[in-house]
């Protein structure tokens, strides 16, 4: 993980953004909070499993699909399995050590 600190490089109601293998984050303090980066590498984990491109296809089809279904972009980008799974364990920091393979299909429905 290489992490770049750039607050340019972000839309305004982003804070980080894992785009693998970099962690791009619009401040520094961020790096100091262990849940936001435990969420941001649950993404690389997610990134890597499905060979980096196949998670970005993945990603941008369930937010259409969830932006149908929601009519609203932030319930929609709530709601992309990826994230849902993101959000449910970034508190368990220890959760990408037994973290099982292909994980967030478990938050799909």
């Amino acid at each position: 993980m290489i992490v770049l600190v750039n607050r340019f490089l972000l839309r305004k109601k982003f804070v980080g953004l894992a785009l693998w293998p970099f962690l791009i984050l619009k401040d520094r303090a961020l790096k100091a909070d262990v849940v936001f980066m435990n969420h941001e590498r649950i993404h690389l984990r997610q990134q890597v499993e499905l060979l980096v491109v196949f998670f970005y296809l993945w990603y941008g089809i369930e937010y259409i699909i969830r932006l149908l279904q929601y009519q609203n972009r932030h319930k929609a980008y709530r709601n992309i399995s990826f994230e849902r799974e993101a959000y449910a364990k970034e508190q368990d920091i220890q959760y990408l050590q037994g973290r099982p393979f292909w994980a967030f299909l478990g938050f799909l429905l």
